[in-house]
């Protein structure tokens, strides 16, 4: 069994470790942990790692999140991986800090990451685990608290938060989408 893992994010330093890049970030936490690299290849970063008898491809877009979709087409064509086998690792500001969700599917929420997903790749029949970045940011201030760094009490939460998504997406591979919903979105 095969399953493409994609944590979206924006390329370049300017976008390192901000709340917007989490995917990033627990993309590189979950390859590094599996003992695989990353290489530039084709419209993303690209990983293959093992977990438990699962090949897990693992990819960070190269296209900037406005134009995700066209990075995970690419692949899941290339892998010849099928909709229900993709799980895209995203932010979410309606959730807190830290809180998980896994979803089989359902809307962009008005993710543009997620928006562009849907329209290149046709459907929104693909998991997601929803990262809360919270939403602690004065009216008119979203797109600089989306593109700006955690807060330092934030970041000494994140380790550990990281960790657990990790583990989200072990479970999610090995166990299936409904012991890990269950266990995992609480």
């Amino acid at each position: 069994m095969k399953y493409l893992i994609v944590g979206l994010g924006n390329i370049g330093p300017d976008y390192a470790h901000t709340r917007h890049n989490i995917g990033f970030d627990i993309a590189d936490e979950l390859v590094k942990g599996l003992g695989g690299s990353f290489d530039n290849i084709r419209l993303a970063y690209y990983a293959e790692v093992g977990f438990k008898g699962k090949k897990l491809h693992v990819i960070k877009p190269t296209t900037f999140m406005n134009l995700s979709g066209k990075a995970v087409n690419y692949w899941m064509k290339e892998l010849k991986i099928a909709p229900e086998n993709v799980l895209v690792i995203v932010d979410d500001l309606a959730l807190p800090l830290g809180k998980l969700r896994l979803k089989l599917q359902g809307s962009s929420a008005g993710h543009n990451g997620l928006k562009s997903i849907e329209e290149v790749c046709g459907g929104q029949n693909y998991a997601r685990l929803r990262f809360g970045i919270g939403s602690d940011y004065p009216k008119g201030r979203q797109v600089d608290f989306v593109l700006g760094l955690f807060d330092k009490n934030e970041q000494l939460e994140l380790p550990a938060l990281i960790d657990k998504s990790v583990d989200l997406i072990k479970s999610y591979v090995t166990i299936g989408p409904a012991h890990t919903m269950t266990a995992f979105n609480k």
